[in-house]
């Protein structure tokens, strides 16, 4: 489980991670060089020569994985001052990194590793810590020192720190810790229980559920989108590289990283607003990407409907809820009453059966069509569903989880508590 806080570096501090993660950019683009060139120089036979490829290397050269290139990396350390200078497990976890998106690569079959470019690589991890580095109101990172934190929630007890990634935003002015925590307790899945709920989202309405409530799309992209061509347009006049330009950026991407940071806030809200209407709630299995390359791309990439469903299926988790996808296709097309199948277009907003007489709302008949297909697929149990006592769990330890289910993790939600709030109305941290 990961708990983010803000954290507030002093200039030393960020020169200095800064620099660290510069260093560890031009390590992962030489370990994925080494890797292409060794898989280049294997494209061609070795008993002729191609246009494209040579065989430029020897045989006897291993493939260069994971625990190859973490040998090499000891080696270039003895030469180059800069690979020293940083902690020995943050270039270790470097080269793990890459090798993780290769073996993803693999499994999957698409997504080859790419190359950073300058600014592309946000965070480096300290993977394992002996006890907590929190001292009061600031972190201990090692080779850096006593960070200011802003610790809004506490470590939960019964909980150990196991590792730590400094995360960079907005182009290095902003700061942030993803502290991974665990703990030796069990949590039971959640089956289907209780009163059960469709949703179903869209444009015109950014959900639509089963018991006929409707929520109207917020344009967070779209409200702030002349002020980001303003800025957007200012900088385009900077030379580029200058002290001018880099203001000029940094004052897009902190628009950019407001507008990310409202969005997730009121999903967060609406997420929990479901939780509180129903047990179990089900959604459509519909790949948004999809939406996101037609004529109205612009406005579901605003609406982000793919990040939602991801944070309703937490939200969910952690408050003991049910989650789950159904079948999407004919959701619109199907009378939640009979079951018949009416041909409809998305001019049509308001659906009548002409078998059995039912009328209601398109995106509220679909989000019932939803429910009665997740009612079908996933058989509910009698009553309020209770999670199971573990008696090998210590009932400090279990108080713990139910505290740390209340906590968003992942570094992609970031600041999700200070949505939309300057620095100065969040304040820094007492030292």
């Amino acid at each position: 489980m990961n708990y983010n806080y803000r954290i507030y570096p002093s200039l030393a501090q960020q020169e200095l991670m800064l620099s660290w993660l510069e260093t560890c950019r031009r390590l992962y683009n030489r370990c994925l060089r080494d890797l292409k060139d060794w898989m280049n120089s294997r494209k061609c036979l070795v008993d002729r020569c191609s246009i494209y490829q040579e065989y430029i290397m020897s045989t006897d050269i291993p493939f260069p994985g994971y625990m190859e290139q973490k040998r090499q990396l000891t080696q270039w350390k003895k030469t180059e001052p800069e690979l020293k200078a940083v902690h020995s497990q943050v270039t270790q976890d470097v080269v793990k990194r890459l090798h993780n998106s290769w073996e993803t690569f693999k499994h999957r079959g698409q997504g080859f590793p790419r190359f950073k470019k300058y600014g592309r690589y946000q965070s480096f991890l300290f993977p394992q810590f002996q006890k907590s580095p929190i001292v009061g109101n600031q972190i201990k990172l090692p080779m850096i020192g006593l960070v200011n934190i802003n610790l809004h929630r506490e470590i939960p007890t019964g909980f150990r720190v196991k590792g730590v990634r400094v995360v960079s935003r907005c182009r290095g002015t902003k700061w942030f810790v993803v502290i991974t925590i665990s703990a030796d307790v069990s949590v039971p899945d959640t089956p289907a229980y209780g009163r059960a709920i469709g949703v179903d989202v869209g444009l015109n309405y950014f959900l639509a559920t089963s018991d006929g409530l409707k929520i109207t799309r917020p344009k967070f992209f779209v409200d702030l989108q002349s002020e980001l061509k303003l800025l957007q347009r200012r900088a385009s006049r900077k030379c580029k590289g200058s002290k001018n330009w880099e203001k000029a950026q940094v004052k897009v991407a902190r628009l950019h990283h407001k507008i990310d940071n409202t969005r997730k806030d009121w999903q967060l809200k609406v997420a929990h607003s479901l939780c509180d209407q129903a047990d179990s709630i089900f959604v459509e299995d519909i790949d948004y990407r999809v939406m996101a390359k037609g004529f109205l791309g612009k406005h579901s990439l605003d609406a982000s409907f793919g990040q939602f469903r991801a944070l309703l299926k937490w939200v969910c988790w952690k408050r003991g809820k049910f989650f789950a996808t159904v079948d999407h296709r004919g959701t619109s097309k199907q009378c939640p009453d009979c079951g018949a199948e009416w041909d409809n277009n998305l001019s049509i907003r308001w659906h009548t059966c002409k078998e059995c007489g039912y009328s209601s709302n398109r995106d509220v008949a679909s989000a019932e069509v939803i429910r009665n297909r997740g009612i079908e697929k996933y058989p509910r149990t009698i009553g309020e569903w209770k999670p199971p006592a573990d008696k090998s769990v210590s009932a400090e330890a279990s108080s713990a989880v139910h505290i740390g289910r209340s906590v968003l993790s992942g570094i992609l939600n970031l600041d999700k508590c200070y949505a939309g709030m300057p620095n100065c109305e969040v304040g820094k941290p007492a030292p």
